[in-house]
Parts: structure tokens; sequence; C-alpha cells
């Protein structure tokens, strides 16, 4: 029972320590003949012969009325604290309680609330005494309600009857247990043992004010709330047990009747819980899925919520990245656009400059060229005409003159415009190339492997400008011993090599601000190769063009924007 498991706990807290606490129990009901009485008697003698009680603690009028019989024998001056549920009368002496008088009417208020339709009341009682002095008070209590409902009594049958009858009911009933302590056969039953028997039997809910039927199958009914109670009679032993005169504390009838309700047995009669008086209380209620699993629930939605706020930043950073990306590639192909506009246009401009070059070429071979020869001639008569004469000498010294500077003449048309080589190709032109620039000091080795036959002009005249511009350098700077030339054909491209022993230099500085690297770069690039210098300070340098065998003739008038 409740108050035989919290009764030391609550003893134990007010009194700040550890409580003996002993438990008996006087099964009046299978064993109501006077011999029992004796014989527990004699058994509870034995049991605390040598053992000192501060308190008795007194539940049920029965106990009650044995202790006071028998306290003198078994517990000589020891206190007392009952509870009991008939009205407050006398008590015997050094001794106070609880009075909770037992109540029925509220019981049929619960089911008169759940029942709306009610019309018909069975109830139930036995043939003991004790059943029929509580089936006289729920006679009294019930008459107020005779106007509403009609009352059957089933007192006093057999067992067996008694569930026949509760089998057939007719509907809008309701069964209300008072107590079968004993049947009409004289058959004694623990209270809840009859109780569930009868609850189990009746074919309609059933009601009970008994303490302990909170389980027994019944719908519900107004009954002590047992921990309070309980709470109750630890205030009181307390103190006693600190010091109080129990007969100096007065008896009390303190209010702890509550509604109590089976939540099953509502499901079970199709009953609305919506009509529960407000205070009952709902027992045995399965948990909704959200009592079940609230913190499994928050925790499901709060991980989907940052999820989903997960998901959404991603996809906005996934629309930014892409917008992004478009953008880079607009501006990428912008930028695309513009460098081939630039290098076409460069390749424009070269090709341009190496026109007027050709006829700068053109006009000092054969303009200047011509007139120098013929004044070439006429020195040369004059000098015949006169062999001997005072300005034989200078005659001579002037032809001489003439002759040089038409040689010289003859080579920079020659630089300007490498006529040999739509005449005799690639190839043969670098090797006239590297023996032209060849100094006494210097030697220039050239080699050739798989080179295409058929090379674009401007490819080949952009190889044979960028050797020109190599060489020349390599023979005015790099104070080398040797150089060496490589041309290499591929499938679709063609390699030129340039390497050479000499001092070197420092690229990342030269290549910012050196003209005649830059040319080349742009050379190369115009016609949509590569250059590569490797050069160190003290060990040389390695000058390397990646070029294809024919460029896109595609103009930059033809191009559009994007």
């Amino acid at each position: 029972m409740v108050w035989g498991r919290e009764l030391p706990k609550r003893l134990a807290e007010g009194l700040g320590g550890r409580v003996n606490f002993f438990v008996e129990y006087f099964d009046f009901v299978r064993f109501p003949r006077p011999e029992y009485e004796s014989a527990y008697l004699d058994f509870l003698r034995l049991k605390y012969a040598d053992k000192r009680i501060d308190l008795l603690i007194l539940i049920g009028d029965v106990v009650i009325d044995f202790m006071s019989r028998n306290r003198n024998v078994l517990f000589r001056g020891t206190p007392a604290v009952f509870y009991t549920l008939t009205p407050p009368g006398s008590h015997f002496a050094n001794s106070t309680g609880l009075s909770n008088p037992l109540r029925f009417s509220g019981s049929l208020d619960l089911a008169l609330a759940l029942q709306p339709d009610l019309k018909r009341v069975y109830v139930v009682s036995g043939s003991g005494a004790l059943d029929r002095r509580n089936e006289n008070q729920a006679r009294a209590e019930f008459r107020p309600f005779e106007g509403r409902v009609e009352f059957t009594y089933f007192s006093g049958l057999v067992m067996q009857d008694l569930e026949e009858r509760l089998r057939t009911v007719p509907p809008h009933s309701a069964v209300f247990y008072v107590v079968v302590s004993e049947d009409g056969a004289g058959e004694h039953f623990q209270v809840m043992a009859s109780l569930s028997r009868v609850a189990s039997a009746a074919n309609a809910p059933t009601y009970s004010w008994a303490d302990a039927a909170v389980d027994a199958g019944i719908v519900g009914g107004t009954r002590r709330d047992q921990l309070a109670q309980t709470q109750a009679i630890a205030t009181l032993a307390v103190r006693v047990l600190r010091g109080e005169q129990a007969g100096d504390i007065p008896v009390s009838s303190p209010g702890t009747d509550v509604d109590l309700v089976d939540w099953r047995q509502l499901r079970r009669w199709g009953l609305d819980e919506s009509r529960v008086p407000p205070g009952a209380r709902v027992l045995f209620r399965e948990p909704s899925i959200w009592e079940q699993y609230e913190r499994y629930i928050v925790g499901a939605v709060m991980l989907m919520l940052a999820q989903a706020a997960l998901i959404a930043a991603l996809l906005v950073q996934r629309t930014k990245r892409r917008r992004v990306e478009l953008e880079l590639r607009t501006s990428q192909t912008r930028l695309r656009v513009s460098y081939d506009r630039i290098r076409l246009l460069s390749r424009q401009l070269l090709i341009e400059q190496e026109a007027e070059r050709a006829r700068i070429a053109r006009e000092l071979h054969d303009d200047i060229n011509q007139q120098l020869a013929i004044l070439s001639i006429e020195l040369d008569q004059l000098r015949s005409d006169d062999p001997h004469g005072s300005s034989a000498q200078m005659v001579s010294q002037a032809m001489e003159t003439a002759q040089s500077v038409s040689n010289s003449l003859r080579e920079l048309c020659h630089r300007l415009h490498p006529g040999r080589l739509k005449l005799v190709g690639l190839v043969a032109s670098l090797e006239n190339l590297c023996r032209d620039l060849s100094p006494p000091h210097l030697s220039i080795a050239f080699s050739h492997r798989d080179v295409p036959t058929v090379i674009d002009p401007s490819v080949a005249l952009c190889l044979f400008r960028v050797a020109q511009e190599a060489l020349g350098n390599a023979v005015k700077h790099s104070e080398a011993g040797h150089v060496w030339v490589d041309l290499t054909g591929g499938a679709s491209t063609v390699a030129l090599t340039i390497a050479d022993d000499g001092v070197g230099f420092d690229v990342d500085t030269v290549s910012q601000g050196g003209i005649g690297l830059i040319s080349m770069r742009e050379r190369v690039e115009s016609v949509g190769g590569a250059l590569e210098i490797h050069a160190t300070p003290g060990d040389g340098t390695r000058l390397a063009v990646t070029v294809p065998t024919h460029v896109s003739e595609t103009s930059p008038a033809e191009m559009t924007s994007v």
C-alpha cells in the first residue's frame, strides 16, 4: 500500500534521521473468528517482547478497535496516531489521529458527469456487518439523486448470481460498488478481489469509492488521495515523536478526497474525456506521440530547420557562385576577344612593319644602291682618264668608300627584307643567317630535323626574326663562345631553340624593359605561339619558341563582342 511505502520516508525526512519502521497486517476479512485475534495477539506479543516501540500508527477501524482492547498488553503507554473512516468520536488515551468519513455521493456525481444520459444505477453490496453498514450510508447519500436516476440494490447476493445479473444490465446504466467482504453464501472476499470480479462482469461502467481500486477495472470514483493522507499521518506522527503529547493534539478531518478516473476505462466504454470534472486526475493515460517523443521531435525539428537553413544558405551561395562564375566566364570571354583582337592587330602591325621594311629595302636597293653603282662607274672612268694625275689617289679612295657604302647598304636591305626566305625557305635562311652573323670569336652551330616543307609565311618570318634578334643579342651581349640553334618540326608545330654558354642575365629584370625581348614575344604571340626564356646570371641563356605551322586568317573586324 502507498502508506506502507511512503510513511517511513516521510518520517525520516521529518525527523532528519533513520527510522526503524515495522508493518503488520490484520487480515480480519479472511479470519473473522475470535481465535484468529487471540493467535494474532500472541504473535505480536512474542515478536515485540524485547523491542521498545515509540509510536503506534493505526490505519482502519478494525485495527483501532483491536489495539484499543489490547494496547496495554502489547505496548503499554505507547502513544498512537490513528486514521479512521468513521466520524470522530471517543478514542483511547494518549492518542490522536485523522478522521476521514466515507462519502459515496461524490463518486455518483462523477458518474453523472461522465454519463449525462445515465438512467439506472445498480448498487452492489455484501451481506457482512461492514457491508450492511456501508450500504445504509450509501442509501442515505443517494436519496437526493432518486429523482434523476433509478436505483437498484444488489445486496447480499451470492457472487455467481451477482455476476450473472451484472452481465445483463441495460444500456444507459452504471454499477456502483459499495463493498462486498462477504456474499450471500457466507464466502469472504478481499475488497479488491470482489471489486475486480464485479467490474469484470458488469455490462456497464463501474464506479467505487475504494482507496485501492485504482487498477481494478472501474471507471473511477471519489477516493482519498493516499499521498496526501500519508503526509497528514506522517505530520502528526513527527509531532508526537518530537515530544508532543498525543492526547493534547485534537483529532482533525483533512479533506484528502479527489476524483480519480482510469483513462483506459474511458476508452473502453466510449466516454468523452472532455467531461472529466476540473481537478479530477486521469490515470493510466497513454502518452501521446508528442508526450512520448517530445525531446526527439523537438530535436528532429531543430535539426531539420538547421539543415533547411544550411541548404538554403548553400543554395544562395551556389546561386551567387554561379552568377560570379558566369560573370567571370563573360569577363574571360571578353578578355579573350580583346586579347585576340590585340594579337591580330599586333600581327597586322607586324605585317605592315614588314611591308614597310620591304618597301624601304626596295627603295634603298633600287634607287640609292643604283646611284652608288653609277657613282662607282663614273669614278672608275675618271681614274681611267687620268691614271697618273694628282687626284688619282683621291678618286681611288672615293671608289673604295662608295663600294663599302654599297655593301653596307646591301646588307641593310637583306636585314630589312629577307627576300631569300621566300626563295630558299626557312631552313636555308636560318643557316645563312647563322653563317653571316658568326664573328671570329663566336661559334654558331645550326641543326634541324623533321621541319615541314610547307610553313605559313608569317610563321616562317616570325621564326626568322626571332632568330635574328636572339643571335644579334648573343653576338653583342652574351660574351659566349658557342651558340646552338635547333629547329624541330612536329605534327602541327615548329620549335626553335637558341642556347648559349654566355654570361646570362636576370630574366625578371630584363624582360620588363628589354625592347628586343618584348618584340620577340609580340611576334610569337601574334601567330599563336609561345616563348620561354630561361637565363641565370653566369650560366648562359636558353630561348625556346613553339609556333603552329599554320595561322588563322581571322581579322579583327570579323570578331564579335560578347
